[in-house]
């Protein structure tokens, strides 16, 4: 029998919070987990992105916090978090201080990208809880502008993503700063062995959580597939934005310069678009974020290490106009719609030359994915594309000498040009079926 938030330890202001946000039930990783952090287990939680994790480790903190108050020390926070990218540091700041709404409760963030003088004057101020992502936390503790002497919570999220983006080094950097006694909790969407290895690095005897699995992940979610030539992806894009017009749109790109001319064209086409990526700068992606979760802007382009840690409601559609070379950041991608058991739906551009990757998602995923042969630039792969090994060191193609950049990257993004058809010539591609948007 599914259990209510009231069912759980939590104080009357936190249960408040809950309240005025229409939480109720808590998810299956915040009903296994809040338990385990009330009763001062440390945690290693497996879960995916939009599983509501935040919640089930920011709620039990701040019970904690509330239940052992103590005077706040200049530079000295009781509960640092560690966040792999800007946007979810800033996500779980925003969290803490949502839930903390009717607590005597401050919170702060520090991340790079932006100056450091702001972020030293609220470190000044003796905020209980710290998110941080690592390098300029490092920065901030060489200088002396933060202590982890008083450290009583430490949080890592997202751990597969910090080994991804390089940061396992200062990881165990921040680690050796920390003071022995400690409650500490481990979050990582997959549990390869380097991250076992770090988590058992930190925790003492934890407890397991271990929810949502990627097969059940995308079973929530309506999938389609697109075969397209590379010339016609830009096209196939307005035409899927036209025909499901409701909503919020994130489209997903493997290189940033096609985010950007995606974003550009969208714009002139009129609709309203940003590109999000790690060229651009902090405050440029803090505000396309605002715009996207404002509504001001309908459409995000985004590549998939800038795209981690979005969670942002409204999401109805995932447009990968590039498919990803790992079929991990499939189920990542997809995974930012049909949040809260709400429908989704995700539709796969699959040109050329990236049939042996669409073949790898699928048994990822263990299933096929239908394929929308309806849209006006469908195109029948041909054998020897089915059958293609999946490109390595990049979406732009294998090193063969007749391999050109796929065109999703590059030609397929400004449109026109010539085209390689894969697999030399014969068996061109018909013109395109045209078709109204209300078809």
């Amino acid at each position: 029998m599914p259990i209510n938030f009231t069912d759980l330890a939590l104080s009357e202001p936190l249960q408040r919070a809950l309240r005025d946000r229409d939480y109720t039930t808590p998810s299956p990783i915040q009903e296994k987990t809040i338990p385990y952090v009330l009763e001062d287990h440390d945690v290693m939680g497996c879960a995916q992105t939009g599983t509501g994790k935040t919640a089930a480790f920011a709620l039990p903190i701040l019970e904690h916090l509330s239940n052992r108050p103590k005077k706040r020390t200049p530079k000295a926070p009781r509960v640092l978090v560690i966040a792999p990218t800007r946007e979810l540091a800033i996500q779980i700041h925003d969290s803490f201080d949502a839930y903390g709404t009717y607590l005597n409760h401050q919170s702060t963030v520090i991340f790079g990208g932006v100056g450091q003088n702001p972020q030293v004057q609220a470190i000044r101020r003796g905020p209980e809880v710290l998110v941080a992502t690592p390098g300029r936390l490092l920065d901030l503790i060489g200088q002396g502008h933060i202590s982890l002497r008083e450290l009583e919570f430490f949080v890592i999220d997202e751990a597969d993503r910090m080994l991804d983006m390089g940061f396992i080094h200062d990881v165990k950097k921040i680690i050796a700063e920390l003071p022995k006694k400690r409650q500490s909790l481990f979050f990582s969407a997959t549990m390869p062995k380097s991250i076992i290895e770090l988590a058992g690095s930190i925790l003492k005897s934890p407890k397991h959580v271990e929810v949502t699995p990627p097969a059940t992940t995308v079973e929530k979610i309506r999938q389609t597939v697109c075969h397209v030539a590379g010339e016609d992806k830009r096209s196939l894009l307005l035409h899927s934005l036209e025909q499901h017009p409701e909503g919020l749109a994130l489209v997903f790109t493997g290189m940033k310069h096609v985010a950007n001319r995606i974003a550009e064209h969208l714009e002139k086409s009129g609709i309203p678009a940003a590109a999000i990526h790690g060229n651009k700068s902090q405050s440029a992606r803090v505000r396309a974020l605002e715009d996207f979760r404002s509504g001001r802007i309908r459409v995000l382009v985004a590549t998939d290490i800038a795209a981690r840690g979005i969670d942002v409601k409204g999401v109805d559609l995932v447009i990968n106009y590039d498919l990803p070379n790992e079929p991990d950041s499939y189920v990542h991608r997809i995974g930012r719609t049909a949040r809260a058991g709400a429908e989704g739906r995700a539709i796969s551009f699959c040109d050329e030359q990236s049939n042996g990757l669409l073949t790898q998602i699928e048994k990822n995923i263990r299933t096929k994915v239908p394929v929308d042969s309806d849209q006006p630039y469908h195109r029948e792969p041909r054998h020897e594309e089915r059958n293609a090994t999946p490109p390595r060191g990049g979406q732009g193609g294998g090193r063969g000498r007749n391999q050109q950049r796929r065109s999703g990257g590059g030609g397929g993004a400004q449109g026109g040009g010539n085209r390689r058809q894969n697999g030399g010539g014969g068996n061109r591609r018909s013109r395109p079926r045209r078709r109204s948007a209300s078809t």
